[in-house]
């Protein structure tokens, strides 16, 4: 391992942090400059042991198609709870809690799949199964149970394992 390497663990996230402190702090100083170096490189340093896993990738379209779809999803969704809202006193949303089965068993699979479930609006909460066999979740609005978990699967989860399995 060379000394840069040791020294920055991750140079995309040391930019990353470094650029959003700039951002955040709305001030190009030296000051703000010589804070966001030092949490750059002392905030990747100090968890280079929570990154310990690598995933690879099998199909980088499947992952610009992915994208696409959440993108989608997320405006499509936001309307429909903002209509929801709108409409509540007329028709209450079907709101419920639903465990999705899951196929997907790759950590980094999993943690995608989350972070997927909270951007886009309509699912509250959810939990992943402590032996990753289900995922809970608490949906705005699901009518029909069995067609939400399929359309939930094919959507999000059959991608992923696509891309990772």
């Amino acid at each position: 391992m060379t000394l840069v390497r040791w020294l920055v663990p991750a140079p995309l996230l040391s930019a990353a942090l470094a650029a959003i402190w700039l951002a955040l702090a709305r001030e190009v100083s030296i000051g703000q400059c010589l804070l966001a170096l030092a949490i750059g490189l002392a905030v990747p340093f100090m968890t280079v042991g929570l990154r310990q896993m690598t995933a690879r990738v099998r199909r980088p379209a499947v992952v610009v198609r992915y994208i696409l779809t959440v993108g989608y999803d997320v405006i499509a969704s936001n309307l429909e709870v903002a209509w929801g809202v709108l409409t509540f006193n007329r028709r209450p949303p079907a709101a419920r809690f639903v465990t999705v089965p899951l196929e997907l068993r790759e950590p980094m699979g999993l943690a995608a799949l989350a972070m997927v479930t909270t951007v886009v609006p309509g699912t509250v909460w959810s939990e992943l199964a402590l032996d990753r066999s289900a995922l809970l979740l608490h949906v705005w609005s699901a009518d029909d149970e069995v067609e939400f978990i399929a359309r939930f699967k094919a959507r999000y989860e059959a991608p992923l394992r696509e891309i990772f399995e």
